[in-house]
């Protein structure tokens, strides 16, 4: 299976997208549109936070809708922290769209990304429905990826697809998000399609089955956000049916897209000059193994030691330390990009300048053993740069 650059949510049989500039961002483009042809089964999973946003609110009533044609999303404007108004706004635009494309509002889900505690500016959206479903088309996905960037610096699309003994089924999707990243299910979006035939309840199934090792492991600042939401559509156009021997299969697939769409948002993410990936094993369970590598992971001394492409492994076993969970220290080793700097809990001998120069790499594997048991973790995530405070010092 070969993941596909150029395509994206509408490389799948029977999808249309189309964005228009509405004008809740001076001059971007800011709202987009995903529609199957045919009613699709849909999956989703949404933020934890508790101050949620009224697009996660409405979007979650609909979810239970036994078909979904399609997503409305908006950049520009959260529509979070905007009380019972907010939640009319968001009924009142799924409301418009329906009408124009022939179903119930209850088939659309809604998402939305960018400033909180400003009102949605409804009449633009509306305003706007009759051009952005008049362009709709299998040709639009990369503008829908375009439209719902905010401080991303690059659209992200990918595309796949997996042959069963049905024929051959394709997936596509398309992601936002470079900063609020730890999604806890930043502000991160994504939206996947699929033309395979499967139930609703073995969709969603295994959509959080790839979002956990996916959306769910990665951070850039360790905040999540009150928008954050992945939603997977699957149309059945292919007319291929995934039975329950296949659906590993297909489960495969769409892992390995969810894995490349996150991993996009930790590349793009807020003023990020390295891609680091941290790596916890010999751990007795999963979710110790996953503490240990989110607190290295958004540890701001270890991240601005990768900033300043400081070999600081002090800074590393501190975090482990912090992370609750019990382990001998004397048996700690860590690894830098395969290189062993600490071994039993103490300096391994490298030298410095061989740290340093492994420290000026842009990708950094931190790998620590605990040897406490064969459970493991994989977080990734970026440094900590002047940039990313310029950004969100601006940001408003």
């Amino acid at each position: 299976m070969r993941l596909l650059a150029d395509e994206g949510i509408t490389y799948p049989q029977g999808y249309r997208a189309a964005a228009v500039h509405c004008g809740i961002r001076k001059k971007a483009l800011d709202l987009a549109l995903i529609v199957s042809d045919r009613p699709a089964v849909a999956a989703g999973l949404f933020t934890r936070n508790r101050c949620c946003a009224a697009p996660v609110i409405v979007a979650r009533r609909h979810l239970g809708s036994k078909s979904v044609r399609g997503i409305l999303v908006n950049s520009g404007n959260a529509n979070a922290a905007t009380g019972a108004a907010g939640i009319h706004a968001a009924e009142r635009c799924l409301k418009e769209t329906a009408r124009r494309l022939g179903c119930a509002p209850a088939q659309l889900l809604v998402a939305s990304t960018g400033i909180i505690g400003v009102p949605l500016p409804v009449e633009r959206i509306i305003d706007a429905l009759d051009e952005l479903v008049a362009n709709l088309s299998p040709a639009n996905g990369a503008r829908a990826a375009e439209a719902i960037m905010t401080t991303d610096t690059f659209p992200k699309q990918r595309a796949c697809s997996v042959a069963l003994r049905g024929g051959t089924v394709r997936l596509g999707g398309i992601a936002k998000g470079a900063g609020m990243i730890m999604p806890n299910m930043a502000t991160m979006l994504a939206f996947i399609t699929c033309d395979a035939q499967i139930g609703r309840t073995r969709w969603q199934r295994i959509l959080r089955q790839a979002v956990q090792l996916s959306f769910n492991r990665i951070t850039v600042d360790g905040d999540t956000s009150t928008n954050d939401c992945v939603f997977g559509l699957a149309n059945g156009a292919s007319g291929v049916a995934v039975d329950r021997e296949e659906e590993h299969t297909l489960y495969k697939a769409l892992e390995a897209l969810c894995i490349e769409l996150a991993q996009l948002i930790v590349r793009d993410g807020e003023g990020a000059t390295k891609f680091v990936t941290v790596v916890v094993e010999g751990c007795r369970r999963v979710r110790e193994a996953d503490a240990i590598a989110r607190t290295v992971a958004n540890s701001p001394l270890v991240k601005t030691a990768l900033t300043g492409c400081n070999p600081n492994w002090g800074r590393v076993i501190a975090a482990a330390g912090r992370a609750g969970v019990a382990f001998d220290p004397d048996r700690l080793d860590v690894y830098f990009n395969d290189v062993l700097t600490v071994k039993n809990g103490c300096a391994a001998g490298v030298s410095k300048a061989v740290l340093d120069e492994l420290f000026k790499q842009k990708e950094i594997t931190i790998r620590i053993v605990l040897h406490e048991g064969r459970a493991s973790a994989t977080i990734w995530t970026t440094d900590l740069s002047h940039e990313y405070v310029n950004i969100n010092v601006a940001y408003s």
